[in-house]
């Protein structure tokens, strides 16, 4: 290996939004996760949605109210345009 070109690989502390933490080797110091295998859904078998931005909440509050409603609204418009015959 050439001197003075590679980074140092030393011990780094993972820690994830759940509070997990655990050591490994890296580049860096520090690492930040949002998910990690004791809190993500596929280990777990627990159904969990992580939703940072509040997107979920945002989508619910606009597209809530109003359930299928805009779906029949538009079949029903459907059916009294076309002929009968």
């Amino acid at each position: 290996m050439k001197e003075g070109i590679h980074p140092r690989y030393t011990e780094a502390v993972v820690k994830c939004g759940c509070g997990n933490s655990f050591t490994t080797r890296s580049t860096v110091p520090e690492i930040k996760l949002d998910i990690c295998n004791m809190c993500h859904p596929f280990f777990t078998g627990k159904l969990k949605f992580v939703d940072t931005a509040g997107r979920i909440e945002k989508f619910k509050t606009k597209f809530g109210s109003s359930g299928y409603a805009s779906l029949k609204k538009g079949k029903k418009a459907a059916k009294e345009e076309a002929p009968a015959g």
